[in-house]
């Protein structure tokens, strides 16, 4: 397992007491990560993906600065952001 570095979005911390925006797991995928994260706040995988599953279109990962879809590999020490979208009018 990798040991990697998450980094969560303040509206999604928000919605589960304790969590908190910085934080590192192991996982070796980026569907590893958020049931790493779903284990320590019940109820954080299916704010983050859908029931196909995917990660939701609201929702975006980014693995060291690209793009990630749930299988996607995580090397030691790798930087997750998880990033709610936002849109106006």
């Amino acid at each position: 397992m990798a040991r990697i570095k998450v980094r969560l979005p303040g509206p999604l911390v928000d919605l589960f007491p304790g969590s908190v925006r910085r934080l590192e797991v192991e996982a070796r995928t980026v569907r590893e990560m958020i049931d790493a994260l779903n284990e320590r706040w019940p109820g954080m995988r299916d704010r983050l993906c859908d029931t196909t599953p995917a990660i939701r279109k609201h929702i975006n990962v980014f693995v060291d600065g690209e793009r990630a879809r749930l299988e996607m590999k995580l090397e030691p020490g790798t930087e997750v952001f998880i990033l709610t979208a936002i849109s106006g009018g």
